[in-house]
């Protein structure tokens, strides 16, 4: 792509630029990023679906965890997603194999997370539905206001890899040697900051690293923000409850 400065003024070129430095057209940019955000939406949607059908139809999510055939199913349903990562990635910019995928993505990761919540209080999942939109869209607009200023937030990569990998070993822990409610909360406080930050830095690469081309994996990274952050307040919020 053939990139030029950005000139104050200059019709061809558009509107105002995202970030001081930014050299290539606005206009392309906000159409991408636009993007992105309707197939985030659309995601959101599919689980927001999902995840009230297994959650309120309880046969649905009976099924799932006093039957051995539904226990299969669900072990497969959480092990999907993962499985499918690998795939995505690679055929991210091949239409339409890469809707296929994704949408093979969404449902199974809807799935886990319905049967999640499944045997909480409705009081729980609202809490935990409404904290996350307003942590996601302060955090988006924070972001954006950031940037225009001057703001990057790549220097976030290489902590946010150590934090995740923390999580990953914490987690790990406590499915061998539970150790009880405060370190679930713990977890569940540590995992919100560090999916905020996630939520910070890949909208940061949206707005000024992503190639247009690259508009599935930016979906994909900004949805599995979302979804860990909702996952994580969910936790804190139904250890209160108990």
């Amino acid at each position: 792509m053939y990139f030029q400065p950005y000139r104050k003024n200059d019709l061809e070129l558009g509107s105002r630029p995202l970030y001081p430095t930014m050299l290539e057209s606005s206009e392309l940019r906000w159409a991408f990023i636009r993007k992105i955000y309707s197939i985030v939406a659309i995601q959101l949607l599919l689980t927001i679906a999902v995840g009230a059908v297994v959650v309120y139809v309880r046969p649905v999510a009976e099924f799932f965890v006093t039957t051995g055939a539904g226990l299969a199913l669900y072990i497969i349903l959480v092990i999907a997603p993962f499985m499918v990562l690998l795939p995505l990635y690679y055929y991210h910019q091949y239409y339409p194999v890469n809707y296929l995928l994704l949408g093979i993505f969404t449902a199974s990761l809807a799935f886990a997370v319905g049967l999640t919540c499944a045997f909480t209080s409705g009081k729980v999942i609202l809490e935990s539905v409404i904290l996350t939109t307003v942590v996601v869209i302060s955090l988006t607009l924070y972001t954006f206001w950031a940037a225009r200023r001057g703001y990057d937030f790549n220097f976030l990569g290489p902590f946010l890899f150590a934090a995740i990998l923390t999580l990953m070993l914490f987690a790990l822990f406590q499915i061998l040697l539970p150790m009880g409610r405060i370190s679930v909360t713990i977890y569940g406080c540590l995992a919100s900051l560090v999916f905020c930050a996630f939520i910070i830095y890949d909208t940061d690469n949206l707005i000024k690293r992503y190639s247009y081309d690259d508009y599935i994996w930016a979906a994909v990274a900004l949805y599995l923000d979302i979804i860990n952050l909702f996952l994580s307040l969910f936790t804190i919020f139904r250890v209160a409850d108990t």
